[in-house]
């Protein structure tokens, strides 16, 4: 256990907050509870799932609470004081009655250079818009969306060939290092956070069906491409061709035309096609769909 830390709640559900939750453990903090949201219906077969931090937290034997209000469990909250809150990806609002029961309040990685992209999409915010930096916040968590002070950055250049899973990857390595390097100055009082300018904010949305689609009537070949690279797995970028809608995977800007599945957007240049889902459901390489076509 390290010393230096109190317990700590830990609220998280998605896979990239199982890294943290991992990176606290291996660095022998103490987790005094996990809490995430209840297991849910998931795949084809809409079996109930348990979230990948459950899973963790059993075979660790750390407690796991599931509740559906978080004012529920306030009074099991109460009984494991002293603790320190962290969260990351939890899925919900947590209500200011929650958060005041932690002090300094509950510590949030965000994965972008707050103020800017404030929500629950910022990775994919940041690619799509082709951002030349992307970032990680240690922030204070506020009831608002994303608005608390913030008690760390750190900034990564990006090179414009980043897809989503590898921004994942890093960004929220870089956070899982800077939160465990500063957990004991924020809780010890010696690092203080500074206010955001909300003057300054930008937002992003919660992901939809409705972002996949591709249009080359209203889109740069450079910003179909940055689509492709921030839509991996969801919700994907779709292009019609020859009347099949094909899902790209990967793809490259060209000024030329280099193939049946490279085509023109409105400024003229052209995003060709290297890897697709095809209609039928595989993943194959642009020249393995052609010829698979020119077969028929």
């Amino acid at each position: 256990m390290t010393p230096t830390l109190p317990k700590i709640i830990f609220f998280g559900t998605e896979e990239h907050s199982l890294g943290t939750l991992k990176a606290l453990v291996e660095h022998g903090t103490e987790i005094a509870a996990v809490i995430t949201k209840p297991d849910a219906p998931r795949g084809r077969g809409h079996k109930l799932t348990q979230p990948p931090v459950k899973e963790f937290a059993t075979a660790h034997n750390i407690p796991v609470w599931q509740p559906n209000k978080l004012i529920d469990i306030v009074d099991d909250i109460r009984q494991l004081q002293p603790v320190a809150g962290v969260l990351v990806a939890y899925g919900k609002i947590i209500p200011q009655r929650v958060i005041d029961l932690f002090n300094p309040g509950i510590i949030n990685l965000h994965p972008s250079l707050l103020p800017k992209w404030r929500g629950p999409s910022p990775i994919e915010a940041t690619i799509a818009n082709q951002d030349t930096e992307a970032g990680i916040s240690i922030m204070q968590l506020e009831a608002g969306m994303d608005s608390g002070p913030v008690y760390i950055q750190k900034t990564v250049p990006l090179s414009g060939n980043e897809s989503k899973l590898d921004l994942y990857r890093s960004l929220f390595s870089l956070g899982n290092q800077t939160l465990i390097n500063s957990l004991p100055d924020i809780l010890s009082g010696k690092l203080m956070p500074t206010p955001q300018d909300d003057q300054q904010a930008t937002y992003c949305s919660l992901l939809s069906k409705e972002m996949s689609q591709l249009n080359p009537e209203t889109m740069t070949a450079a910003e179909a491409n940055a689509h492709v690279r921030a839509y991996l797995g969801f919700p994907r970028s779709r292009l019609q061709l020859n009347d099949n809608s094909l899902i790209i995977t990967q793809a490259h800007v060209s000024p030329i035309y280099e193939h049946d599945l490279s085509v023109k957007f409105k400024d003229g240049q052209f995003l060709t096609v290297d890897e697709l889902i095809a209609p039928s459901g595989k993943t194959m390489a642009a020249k393995a769909y052609l010829n698979g076509l020119n077969t028929r």
